[in-house]
């Protein structure tokens, strides 16, 4: 069954022979006809009744009832279709760590609109442990996060983040003088996950001087100064982290604060809008290009 097919059967019913359907279309009267017959081999079954006036069969009559909307349905898959092609629809499933999500991606995203309007995004946002597992999976198409601790899979780096350690200005009498890192036993430390690359850093430099403080740990690190206010502790975050004025910044020397940031993709390239995934990776990396310099 082809659209042509269709048309005929369609032309057949407006202008009611087959001689008056060939030529609405322009064609002889026997492609009229070849097309119909073709038309009933393929459908199992009898549209007219055999003879001179284009008289349905009632299977013939029921089919009819569905011709504009089979037509037109055909028109919509075929420019879906033509779309896809081209690119212009689809979705795309990306993971993000939480900073990216509040730093770069509002801006990533304004670019990608006027250019890809009608590209459907999904931003799953999670660590870097997370997304890593979920790229494994095939569940997103790229994620743009820190480098997994055993990383099989390409990783492009984009920046790297500093680590920061924060307290409230209204609770800094309480938490006292902080300015080795050794002296973060005295305080509780508020941090990320457990599974979190600068939780994992942070440990290894605490390793080295044999120094264990207790450790509360928050999977969300922007919700980590709100606990700041009322409980007298320490909070770890990243550079990038949003801040009011009602937090100060403790300088805390590291051996090595910062965390490579990029882009995580599969071993494998999937071939599905290849041309939009480059085009939305380019946008990253020129925002955090303008994001580093800033």
């Amino acid at each position: 069954m082809d659209l042509k097919e269709l048309k005929a059967f369609q032309a057949v019913i407006q202008e009611g022979t087959f001689s008056k359907a060939a030529q609405k279309l322009n064609y002889a009267q026997s492609t009229i006809t070849n097309q119909i017959k073709r038309l009933e081999k393929e459908l199992g079954f009898q549209l007219f009744v055999r003879g001179w006036e284009a008289e349905l069969t009632p299977s013939g009559q029921l089919f009819a009832k569905e011709i504009d909307q089979l037509i037109l349905h055909w028109h919509f898959v075929l420019e879906q279709s033509q779309k896809l092609q081209k690119e212009e629809i689809g979705t795309l499933n990306i993971g993000v760590i939480e900073p990216i999500a509040v730093s770069i991606l509002p801006s990533v995203l304004q670019t990608f609109r006027k250019q890809k309007p009608n590209i459907t995004c999904h931003f799953i946002i999670g660590n870097t442990d997370f997304l890593h597992k979920q790229l494994l999976q095939g569940e997103i198409d790229f994620a743009i996060a820190g480098e997994p601790v055993m990383n099989t899979l390409p990783f492009e780096e984009l920046y790297k983040e500093e680590m920061s350690f924060i307290i409230a200005k209204q609770q800094a009498d309480q938490v006292g003088t902080i300015s080795l890192i050794k002296d973060l036993y005295e305080q509780p430390l508020i941090i990320g996950g457990e599974s979190c690359l600068y939780y994992m850093k942070l440990q290894k430099e605490l390793s080295r001087i044999n120094v264990e403080p207790f450790t509360y740990t928050v999977s969300q690190i922007s919700a980590i100064p709100s606990f700041l206010k009322g409980f007298p502790s320490v909070g770890v975050v990243l550079s990038s982290t949003p801040l009011s004025d009602e937090f100060v910044k403790v300088p805390i020397e590291m051996e090595d604060p910062f965390i490579p940031i990029g882009i995580l993709t599969h071993k494998d390239p999937h071939l599905s809008l290849e041309n939009t995934k480059q085009l939305l990776l380019n946008l990253f990396r020129q925002e955090a290009e303008q994001f580093t310099c800033s």
